[in-house]
């Protein structure tokens, strides 16, 4: 298809916006720079560079008819995952490459799924069910279980109200995990039998960043070394970060004890 001058700058700025979606999303790097490459070939790109860190898209078109375009954007992406939002990308991307939409309905679709959000009652539920069932897997009692399901309910409203401050996420991990650490140090205190350490391994369970360190490896084994290395730190920051908050917790419940 032949797009004009105007519609090639908003196919590269839609292209962005799917970028900095499927990155905030949970997408692996090479998985974004293939996206977002066929794509733009759907639409009458000849040539396509597309350069992704998980900070930064860089995206340089060039159409038959006109001089190259090139954008950058910087990615402000907390290392989540929305595997709901990413399905319903992969589905657009798919659907874009086999009959391209015009782009004003493109450009549509983005809004919707950016404006869109996993259903919290899933989510809810499923801190709760996980929180529980790792406090139970690791060693603990079911009452542990039905602790660490409840802290595990705290978890997700945390996650649904300090995501409305736009904290960082080492200082989110940290507050979180020491909220949580003070929490659960104080009910093993006052409830005897229960135990602490199961209880705190089942809900950190749920913060752990799994899938970005899968995701780092990932783009190192296929070549992505920079994005990987990246990566890898910010998650290893973040995991230093949940651990912090829980010994800060764990030694104000002993000094208090």
């Amino acid at each position: 298809m032949t797009l004009t001058k105007e519609e090639q700058n908003r196919l590269l700025h839609g292209m962005l916006e799917m970028g900095d979606l499927l990155l905030n999303c949970g997408a692996e790097v090479s998985r974004v720079e293939d996206t977002l490459e066929r794509m733009t070939r759907a639409y009458g790109a000849e040539h396509v560079e597309v350069f992704v860190i998980t900070s930064i898209i860089s995206m340089t078109l060039a159409f038959p008819d006109g001089e190259p375009i090139t954008e950058t954007r910087r990615i402000h992406s907390g290392g989540g995952t929305d595997f709901f939002r990413l399905e319903k990308l992969n589905a657009l991307s798919r659907e874009c490459c086999i009959e391209p939409l015009p782009l004003p309905e493109m450009r549509q679709r983005l809004d919707k799924i950016a404006a869109g959000h996993k259903p919290f009652p899933a989510v809810f539920w499923g801190s709760v069910l996980t929180g529980g069932c790792f406090a139970v897997f690791f060693g603990g009692s079911v009452w542990d279980g039905l602790v660490a399901a409840a802290f595990g309910a705290l978890i997700c409203l945390m996650q649904v109200w300090l995501g409305r401050t736009k904290l960082n996420t080492v200082a989110f991990n940290l507050l979180v995990t020491l909220i949580t650490g003070l929490g659960v140090g104080f009910t093993t205190a006052v409830i005897p039998g229960l135990h602490m350490d199961t209880i705190i391994m089942g809900d950190i369970m749920l913060l752990i960043p799994g899938l970005a360190i899968t995701n780092a490896v990932r783009n190192m084994l296929v070549g992505d070394t920079i994005s990987g290395v990246v990566r890898l730190l910010e998650s290893l920051i973040w995991a230093a970060a949940l651990a912090g908050g829980f010994m800060v917790a764990l030694v104000i419940v002993g000094l208090l004890h």
